[in-house]
């Protein structure tokens, strides 16, 4: 089994986020970076394919070259092999992105073999446009679902089972491979490198391609940062003393008469 898992440098969940003057981009600055949650829970999936069925995983990214360190730390918990498309940018536009990743996977297909199955994050943690994953599987003609919570592979390994979550249970849909599947944070939990791992990871060979990858028919206009809410916590008192002022907030609230 050949699986590929597709990832993007994020900025770290929870940093402050700055923009640049001209309100074109993030200020990276002094800023630490990461992989969306969708897509560890994405690269933990594929090396647990691999495990149960055999084979090989391949990770696969698209922007600057920084993102190397995203490439190494999938290598640091058993992902075998690394692509960075080096865009120079921290990010494209979905349509340009998707055409570039679909070339990459292309060429890739060529020297080494079709991917029975794709794994995309179902949506990044910066953008979330929801779109890339869709539009790469369009284009390669493969058949794919999104925001799936499960992943099962038939017994004789030609068809993926794949689960989404909804409000009365599972909706379970079966697709032929090679296929693509968007996994949802959750699906299964990411295991933490070890020592063997990192060193391993050090040792990995990260084929760096380029793109030329037209741009798409979103235009971006400029970024806006929200405006930081800011709450205090009050502290209602100690003990018994504190009931009547639960109370009096539980009337300010609209819970109690």
């Amino acid at each position: 089994m050949r699986v590929l898992v597709c990832v993007k440098r994020v900025p770290a969940p929870g940093a402050k986020i700055n923009i640049t003057e001209d309100g074109q981009a993030v200020d990276a600055t002094n800023l630490g970076h990461t992989m969306s949650p969708h897509e560890e829970c994405a690269l933990e999936l594929a090396v647990q394919l691999v495990e149960a069925h055999g084979g090989e995983s391949h990770v696969l990214t698209l922007g600057v070259a920084e993102a190397d360190e995203q490439c190494r730390w999938a290598a640091s918990i058993g992902i075998t092999k690394a692509t960075l498309v080096d865009i120079g940018s921290m990010d494209w536009d979905p349509q340009r992105t998707a055409r570039a990743l679909t070339d990459a996977i292309r060429s890739i297909e060529e020297a080494d073999g079709a991917f029975d199955v794709i794994i995309f994050g179902n949506e990044s943690a910066d953008t979330g446009g929801f779109q890339v994953g869709i539009r790469v599987s369009r284009a390669l003609g493969r058949p794919m679902v999104n925001a799936i919570k499960g992943v099962e592979i038939s017994e004789d390994g030609t068809v993926v089972e794949a689960r989404r979550e909804t409000d009365t249970g599972f909706e379970v849909y079966r697709l032929p491979m090679p296929c693509a599947v968007g996994v949802k944070e959750g699906i299964t939990w990411p295991r933490y490198p070890t020592m063997r791992g990192r060193l391993a990871s050090k040792k990995l060979v990260v084929e760096v391609a380029s793109s030329d990858a037209a741009p798409g028919g979103q235009t971006k206009i400029r970024l806006n940062r929200p405006e930081e809410k800011v709450s205090e916590t009050v502290i209602l008192g100690h003990g018994p003393e504190a009931a009547p002022a639960v109370v009096e907030l539980l009337k300010e609230l609209g819970l109690m008469s």
